[in-house]
């Protein structure tokens, strides 16, 4: 089990406007509980396409198609897609945007209530990718839903709000490094890969974006406990300021100070000093 379910208090999901066509072709009422905004510049869809680097013979998940036009994006370079969306009242749009695009499916359900790994399973490819722009304030739960379904994902490309990007790519030792960094940074190799401005969306949301790639790793870091170490990160975390001596009152502290010392550090130390490789080695001295 995995313990990480955090809130960031934003929701947009975006979406896109299909060159010029979609508001003249489409009635389409923004709603204010999805917190829709409609993508103007046309070409990220396809600078998002070109850093997924989609392989041949790949099934590409898409969460959250809004009105289809990085969904026609990925069609091109993508055997299969399948397109996970919650407001149904986009079927009769997509339907249009997306006729004649035989290898895209789109699944009108909410993602994290999914079987994915069952929705999979009817479909054959070599190469599995997460390509989406993610509703912002459930951005760690999808992305925790997609480790937890077990599902063998190859490379993830989202775009994110851009201070939860800081905090996805953080580095030990700043401010934006806490757990949820620690955690994604176990099973992929993060990059930030540019940045979209606020002012490229209908109606203007209140922050800009950043398209950030997770690259899955070929090695991960050998845990004798799994659960310990996750729900250990969470403890030294829990608040922030605080040393691991005081966060980690309820763990055996000669233990922990044991490895600390080898990279001459104390229990005086924060949380947000420990690299990924000392979480893992304290971990797997507890247990």
């Amino acid at each position: 089990m995995i313990y990480y379910l955090f809130s960031f208090g934003v929701f947009i999901q975006l979406c896109y406007i299909n060159n010029g066509d979609f508001m003249k072709d489409n009635v389409f009422h923004f709603k204010k509980k999805f917190g829709q905004n409609f993508l103007k510049d046309q070409t990220i869809p396809k600078k998002i396409v070109g850093v997924a680097d989609i392989q041949k013979n790949s099934l590409v998940i898409e969460i959250g198609p809004g009105a289809g036009s990085l969904t026609k994006e990925l069609s091109k370079a993508a055997k299969q897609v399948i397109c996970y969306e919650i407001d149904t009242s986009l079927e009769d749009i997509l339907d249009r945007e997306l006729l004649g695009l035989d290898n895209v499916c789109v699944i009108y359900d909410d993602f994290l209530k999914r079987d994915v790994k069952q929705d999979l399973s009817s479909y054959e490819y070599h190469y599995l990718y997460v390509v989406a722009n993610l509703p912002y304030y459930i951005t760690t739960p999808i992305i925790t839903h997609l480790i937890e379904s077990n599902l063998g994902v190859d490379k993830i490309v989202v775009m994110i709000q851009k201070e939860v990007a800081d905090r996805f790519c953080a580095k030990p030792g700043t401010r934006e490094y806490g757990s949820i960094t620690v955690f994604l940074n176990y099973y992929f190799d993060l990059k930030k890969e540019f940045l979209v401005s606020r002012n490229c969306f209908v109606p203007k949301p209140n922050v800009d974006s950043v398209v950030i790639s997770l690259n899955k790793k070929t090695e991960q870091l050998s845990l004798n406990n799994k659960e310990l170490f996750f729900q250990l990160v969470k403890d030294s975390f829990r608040f922030k300021r605080k040393t691991l001596r005081n966060n980690l009152k309820g763990y055996c502290l000669e233990k922990i100070e044991e490895i600390l010392n080898e990279y001459h550090l104390d229990l005086s130390v924060r949380a947000e000093d420990l690299s990924l490789e000392i979480f893992v080695r304290i971990s797997n001295n507890l247990g």
